[in-house]
């Protein structure tokens, strides 16, 4: 597939993202842009829902749209990295109502809902899918920024099991263009706020090791937010500590969104697929993180994904 061939007679295009967006999501996005409005003669908005702060050093982020003007129609719109259209954030509208829609994503949970899809869940990032269709030459400073930016959040700093022999070429490609690699890394991904370190400290001591100590639950509830002074953004990232856990398997971590709404996040290490069991609620992800959305008892809920959890450990002996 050639970006080129995307926009012929292209003169406006939306870029969108999934809700919550993360690194991937955001980096993805800010890169697309960057690329298209160096390279392009043509219009581009994108929309997302709010970010983390640190995520803010990428160029164009203060471009980024949160409502979508209902009277608007695009040529085209990008959705990148939203496994189902239904979880598209800000500008979901707009994708819509755009003449042409391309889906570019590495979830393996979709489906393609675009008029064009590029679904690679062989790749470690919506990012790295991205770099492979932009020509090198034209990749500046700014956008090889971005884009590392992703492919660091979602292989975890090339720690993850979806890392390639190809991602790390496509890293050292990006890394030609002098971007600061030490400081994306830092700033972003592991340096924390003190509320955060305070929060995820109560997660942690607050967790639960359970079937033979594979598993590991922790519950955040709206109470403990509003005590900690944090919110959904200030989360990032507990759920990859709980499955650090020496001899743990598969972690789950749940945060409530309303009364009886749970933010549901999974992560294995190399047994459990845990983007089947949050497909089974209607969530997504990958083999290796995933999430959904539940409502109910958050006691019933750690039941009902251990007893997936469970029977894929006893299959696998």
């Amino acid at each position: 597939m050639n970006l080129n061939k995307w926009l012929e007679n292209v003169t406006s295009a939306a870029i969108v993202g999934h809700v919550n967006p993360d690194g991937d999501c955001v980096g993805s996005c800010l890169g697309l842009y960057n690329y298209l409005i160096e390279n392009f003669k043509l219009e581009v908005d994108v929309y997302l829902e709010p970010f983390s702060e640190p995520l803010k050093f990428m160029s164009g982020s203060e471009k980024v749209q949160t409502e979508f003007a209902e009277n608007k129609q695009y040529d085209l719109c990008f959705a990148l990295d939203s496994g189902d259209e239904n979880r598209i954030g800000a500008g979901k509208q707009c994708f819509k109502t755009a003449a042409k829609k391309i889906c570019i994503d590495h979830h393996a949970t979709n489906k393609g809902y675009g008029d064009e899809n590029l679904i690679c869940p062989e790749i470690s990032s919506t990012a790295e899918v991205l770099t492979s269709l932009m020509e090198n030459d034209k990749i500046s400073k700014a956008t090889a920024e971005c884009l590392y930016t992703g492919i660091v959040h979602d292989t975890g700093v090339f720690q993850y099991s979806n890392v390639s022999p190809n991602t790390l070429r496509i890293a050292a490609d990006l890394l030609e263009k002098k971007i600061d690699a030490s400081s994306i890394i830092s700033n972003t991904f592991v340096e924390k706020t003190y509320k955060q370190k305070r929060i995820l400290g109560f997660a942690l001591s607050n967790s639960v090791l359970f079937m033979d100590n594979k598993c590991i639950f922790s519950i955040i509830r709206e109470a403990d937010m509003k005590r900690f002074g944090v919110n959904a953004l200030d989360l990032e990232g507990i759920v990859a500590h709980l499955r650090d856990t020496s001899g743990v398997e598969c972690a789950i971590f749940l945060y409530q969104t309303n009364a009886e709404e749970f933010k549901v996040s999974l992560r294995s290490k190399s047994i459990v697929d845990v983007g089947k069991v949050a497909a089974y609620y209607g969530g997504g992800g990958h083999a290796r993180a995933a999430g959904c959305t539940l409502n109910g008892s958050a006691r019933d809920m750690i039941n009902n994904i251990s007893r997936l959890v469970e029977a894929q450990l006893k299959e696998q002996g």
